[in-house]
């Protein structure tokens, strides 16, 4: 296994200095083993991985116990693999013969520190809380990353879009005017679309009073795109899209050609590899052609 800063060998000479000084830093796993010790050996992997995961927060110090006896003597070690937890100068955990990764993390648990979660993995956070629709949790991880690095773009598209869904449609414009760069500039598209669906929605008759007219009249098309709008704000794409496009079938002219331009404003919005947008691009296409 080779080595790294967070794994190494310890011997009698070295102990002192790496493992009990160490310890009053940061926490020490001690792996007793031996090279004829199978159960040893697949150990070793599990730790290694573990301690890597922890970032400098967990250390792994390695004594060979065919050499290094005088260690062995001084802890009393019985039977391999032995694994000791050092804090503060002192042995606080520990266990015995090969166990399972999970009771090895639970073991670990109380005493190490989590290492600091790294940009990548907060906005990764925060973009699947937003999917789920936990906006609150989403925006909570995004000003944690936005404390740190103002400027992350991908960061303050999604920051706005949580904005615009509390109904802050100004704050989120703002936001939004704070991007630079043309990096996300599909992501920036897709944040300002959905900015324009809001809008519009606030400024359109209610729900059920187009649902109303159209009840009346299946081919009210004013009522049918302000509908779609409503849906749109929302996020009922699905049904929206349906009824844009049957509206593009029936009235494609419909103020100036509106429905198609909407049409594409939704595709923006929900990306090329969204199954929506490979559906209703494919019924668009038929229906123009």
């Amino acid at each position: 296994m080779s080595q790294t800063p967070f794994i190494f060998d310890v011997t009698a000479s070295n102990f002192e200095q790496l493992v009990l000084e160490n310890s009053f830093h940061k926490p020490v796993l001690v792996d007793f083993w031996a090279e004829w010790c199978a159960p040893c050996k697949a150990l070793m992997p599990v730790l290694a991985k573990i301690t890597e995961e922890y970032q400098g927060e967990l250390l792994l110090a390695k004594v060979n116990c065919d050499i290094e006896q005088e260690v062995v003597a001084r802890f009393g070690v019985r039977s391999l693999p032995t694994v000791v937890l050092f804090k503060d100068g002192q042995p606080v955990d520990g266990f015995a013969g090969a166990q399972p990764e999970a009771a090895i993390r639970a073991l670990l648990e109380p005493h190490v520190q989590q290492p600091a979660t790294p940009e990548a993995d907060l906005l990764a956070s925060a973009q699947a809380l937003f999917a789920e629709g936990r906006i609150g949790e989403a925006e909570n991880q995004l000003k944690q990353l936005l404390t740190d690095d103002n400027e992350n773009a991908a960061a303050l598209i999604l920051y706005a879009r949580c904005l615009a869904e509390r109904g802050e449609l100004g704050e989120a414009e703002t936001v939004l005017g704070a991007v630079k760069g043309d990096e996300h500039k599909q992501a920036l598209a897709a944040a300002r679309a959905q900015l324009t669906f809001l809008r519009q929605a606030n400024d359109l008759p209610e729900v059920a009073d187009l649902k109303s007219r159209l009840a009346q009249n299946g081919e009210d098309d004013e009522a049918t795109y302000q509908l779609a709008i409503q849906q749109l704000a929302r996020q009922q794409y699905e049904t929206a899209l349906d009824a844009l496009l049957r509206l593009f079938v029936r009235n494609r002219s419909y103020a100036d050609g509106l429905p198609h331009k909407t049409l594409l404003q939704v595709f923006e919005l929900l990306g090329n590899d969204h199954p929506l947008v490979m559906t209703y691009r494919r019924k668009l296409y038929q229906a123009i052609y």
